[in-house]
């Protein structure tokens, strides 16, 4: 199995991120925080990693909630999945909501979002004048039903 080398600088005290499992597609990533956050109902704040990536061309790192965070405490990551572009060179902070009813607390070290490492496409985008059709056509949410 072919294993992409991402080169990481890491200025916080928890350790790099990592796989959970053998089978896990993504890598958990902690806070960095000099004091615990505080996230009320509805509140959203931008939580820093103290990691900074240096991806190869070609490649992005997706930041996706964590389904734990989100079923037990309600709490999710904003433009979910974020992304990180192969040129972006500043440190990794995690958008984090509180969708639940209750406060919720944030603490250095806590696991806070997952991060996919994966291949991007350049598209060439040709103008036409019209598109060829296909049998489900202009249909879309939710146009087949629940059922």
């Amino acid at each position: 199995m072919y294993t992409l080398q991402v080169n990481i600088v890491n200025t916080s005290t928890n350790p790099l991120p990592s796989y959970a499992t053998a089978g896990a597609a993504g890598m958990d990533i902690r806070a960095n925080l000099q004091s615990p956050v505080t996230l009320q109902p509805l509140e959203r704040n931008l939580i820093p990693t103290g990691l900074f990536i240096e991806l190869p061309d070609g490649y992005e790192a997706q930041i996706r909630p964590r389904s734990g965070m989100a079923i037990k405490q309600g709490i999710t990551c904003l433009n979910s999945p974020g992304t990180v572009d192969s040129d972006y060179r500043g440190e990794l902070k995690i958008i984090l909501i509180n969708l639940s009813n209750t406060v919720q607390m944030i603490n250095h070290g806590d696991r806070i979002a997952q991060m996919i490492i994966s291949k991007t496409e350049k598209a060439e985008l040709v103008l036409v004048e019209q598109l060829n059709g296909s049998l489900r056509g202009e249909g879309g949410f939710g146009h087949t039903g629940i059922k």
